[in-house]
């Protein structure tokens, strides 16, 4: 009931008539359904079943009753857009792996992932000439900037001793990591985009922030007024609709500030950054009249690095550090095997991690129990395709349900259980699971993918290598069940890391 007294406080009798008429177009989309499309529960008017989905933890548990009652493949309503649910590993992989083709576009709708609602950018782009493009010029783009190289675990681990150096400030105090840990990955996108750091206090860094939390933080209503426009003529939906284009249009100011100093600056010899290769790129085509690199598509790929690549990876590092505080027993093992490795003085590096298999089992155990975006971004079909025997049309969103396969009984026994050694063989080395797919498969999978494996270990492993992270005497255990706000995250929880010797 406070859900909807929020949405709907007292009303006049035009906006009465409104949300009638959206009724009855509800309706009329919600019965001019298809022929043969996948089964799937019933909605109610205007949200389709979308109340439905925040129930339970990030609404994966009702995607998993409905599951067992219309199978793997089923139809939901997100107000009228109509969505095809993908449950397991067997049906992801038939549709993403081999199903490409029909299963790697986007839908029409546009969500928070477009800067300005018009720019799609890689992550919004449908699937053809112009996604495949951007897509191989961005990969190129962050391998030649140490993606995946050694020159970029220097950039990891020079933000991996300044968030340490800033715990040591805290002198055994309880205190929350959230947004030390979020400074320091951040810094990392802000090195390969835009070729340099920010000091922790810097108010620009501050401000850059803000924006990207206010972006991934929406609430439900701002959700609501995304999927069913039309609700925005209520004035809390308004509100938290526009508070997110805000902070949206502050985030891509900032971006294109950042454009217009490298274009002043601008050395083709010198390629400093990301935002560099974007405008040498630009300029290579500039005769091209059908080039996609353009200003407005630059800022766009750019916005979505920040949000893709900043609050994920942070917000996994504090996942981990929950499981460290609450299987004390579990970081032992980790910090014995770092000491064994590494020794007192050598820092990380990528190569070690062959040497280091109970870190590499705890990180994989991280990532299958707490995927951060647990349902994926929303794929789209490609074209009029029959999938396990129903009829799907063209442009029809589809939602990969990654949680269903991370936390499959079936594949991995007691699946809500913190258990690094199911990654463990009899011999003691790391078995790299390919049912974990919390960075998704296919086309799609996730463009950052190798940077955040990379941020992943070097940072983990320096942390753990410096402390040893404690609960506050007397604090009450946190919940190891998570919070859906904008992307999957652990309750707030302090901690308190104490300097080893």
């Amino acid at each position: 009931m406070f859900f909807w007294s929020d949405m709907f406080p007292t009303f006049g009798s035009l906006q009465v008539i409104l949300l009638a008429v959206l009724c009855v177009i509800a309706t009329l989309v919600l019965c001019g359904r298809p022929r043969n499309l996948p089964p799937g529960p019933r909605g109610l008017p205007i949200v389709g079943n979308a109340l439905s989905l925040l129930k339970g933890v990030p609404g994966m548990s009702v995607y998993a009753n409905w599951s067992k009652k219309y199978g793997d493949v089923y139809t939901v309503y997100f107000g009228p857009m109509r969505v095809i649910v993908l449950n397991g590993y067997a049906a992801i992989h038939e549709a993403l792996v081999k199903n490409a083709e029909s299963f790697s576009s986007r839908p029409l709708a546009i969500d928070f992932l477009s800067p300005d609602e018009k720019t799609l950018g890689i992550v919004q782009e449908p699937f053809g000439p112009k996604w495949k493009d951007q897509r191989k010029f961005a990969i190129m783009s962050l391998r030649d900037f140490g993606v995946g190289k050694r020159s970029m675990e220097g950039k990891i681990l020079e933000e991996a001793r300044a968030l340490g150096e800033e715990i040591c400030k805290k002198d055994g105090r309880a205190f929350s990591i959230s947004q030390m840990m979020q400074n320091a990955v951040s810094n990392v996108i802000c090195s390969i985009v835009f070729g340099c750091r920010y000091e922790y206090d810097d108010t620009s860094f501050k401000d850059l922030l803000k924006s990207i939390n206010g972006v991934l933080g929406r609430n439900a209503k701002a959700f609501f007024a995304t999927v069913i426009p039309l609700l925005r003529v209520l004035p809390s939906v308004r509100k938290s609709y526009q508070d997110v284009k805000q902070y949206q249009a502050k985030l891509t100011n900032h971006i294109k500030e950042e454009i217009r100093e490298h274009e002043k600056t601008f050395d083709p010899n010198d390629i400093r950054d990301f935002i560099d290769a974007f405008l040498l790129e630009s300029k290579k085509r500039q005769t091209d009249q059908n080039s996609t690199f353009t200003e407005q598509e630059h800022a766009a790929i750019v916005y979505q690095l920040f949000l893709a690549g900043t609050d994920t990876t942070s917000t996994t590092l504090r996942w981990a550090l929950l499981y460290m505080i609450l299987h004390p027993d579990i970081q032992e093992k980790v910090q014995q095997e770092i000491d064994s490795v590494l020794g007192p003085n050598q820092e990380p590096s990528m190569v070690h991690r062959s040497q280091m298999p109970c870190t590499e089992a705890t990180l994989a155990e991280v990532l299958r129990l707490a995927p951060v975006v647990p349902s994926s971004v929303l794929h789209a079909t490609s074209n009029d395709t029959v999938f396990r025997g129903y009829s799907i049309p063209k442009n029809t969103a589809v939602l990969v349900n990654i949680w269903s396969v991370n936390h499959n009984p079936n594949l991995f026994p007691d699946p809500d259980k913190f258990d690094p050694t199911r990654f463990i063989n009899d011999a003691g080395k790391y078995v790299k699971s390919d049912k974990v797919i919390t960075f998704s498969m296919g086309r799609r999978v996730c463009l950052g993918e190798q940077l955040a494996r990379m941020e992943l270990f070097l940072i983990f492993t320096s942390l753990l290598k410096r402390f040893t992270f404690k609960l506050p005497e007397g604090t009450p255990k946190p919940s190891e069940k998570g919070i859906r706000q904008g992307i999957y995250q652990p309750v707030p929880f302090k901690l308190i890391a104490e300097q080893r010797e």
